[in-house]
């Protein structure tokens, strides 16, 4: 009898667990113009880097509750053709960053302005002081990915799964990170081009100073900073 009711609590909370995970679900709906880029894209690679502590903060971001990549419909529909285009030739795309909450631009520059934070200077921002990330357009108080167009991606091989060389590290903020950068390898530059290049084709417009970051010319938002969270 003692089996039977530790069975049947056990079932009873996994049950209420589902129900309260699906009513979770079921209460957020994107906005009207925004989709799931996997839904568009599904062999999209993704390292959510926001998500993670995996990045210049060393923890994970407000505002990214689960790890998805949101994009306005008509920019995962623009990256949908850089990726088969990529595919034809052996490599694909993969998203760093998306849709980005405004509450998440307000925490990097909450970040910037605390100056006894520079756990993470050394890998990301080394040649810069951190209160100048502003000045120098790494940072800044209104980003373009809050309106869902842009976003930050690079190149895997999908044979090997590796990453293409870039030169630089995603989010490294410093010269070599610009797009044009003339002190990296032949073959560096080369990727960067094949990137940019294929991005600019299906109407994307690059950040000059971060070879990874692109926005839609032709966004559907172009004046409207979202705040709903990822997930």
């Amino acid at each position: 009898m003692k089996k039977f009711s530790l069975l049947a609590i056990i079932l009873l909370a996994v049950c209420s667990f589902n129900t309260v995970a699906i009513a979770q679900q079921a209460l957020f709906q994107l906005p009207e113009g925004f989709v799931y880029a996997k839904e568009v894209i599904p062999k999209l690679r993704t390292d959510l880097r926001y998500y993670s502590s995996n990045n210049f903060i060393g923890k994970p971001i407000d505002g990214y509750i689960q790890p998805k990549c949101i994009l306005t419909t008509k920019a995962a529909e623009a990256l949908k053709k850089v990726q088969e285009e990529l595919q034809m030739l052996g490599f694909g795309l993969l998203v760093y960053d998306a849709y980005r909450p405004q509450r998440a631009v307000n925490q990097f520059v909450s970040w910037v302005n605390d100056s006894t934070d520079t756990a993470m200077k050394e890998k990301y921002y080394p040649n810069i002081n951190k209160k100048d990330l502003i000045d120098q357009q790494y940072i800044a108080s209104k980003s373009g990915h809050s309106r869902g167009s842009t976003v930050d991606v690079t190149i895997v091989s999908l044979t090997t799964g590796h990453l293409l060389d870039m030169g630089s590290p995603y989010d490294y903020f410093d010269e070599k990170s610009s797009i044009n950068y003339p002190n990296i390898t032949r073959n560096q530059h080369a990727v960067r081009l094949l990137l940019k290049r294929r991005m600019e084709k299906h109407g994307w417009v690059a950040h000059p100073k971060e070879w990874w970051h692109f926005t839609l010319k032709k966004e559907p938002y172009p004046d409207k900073y979202f705040d709903f969270p990822v997930e």
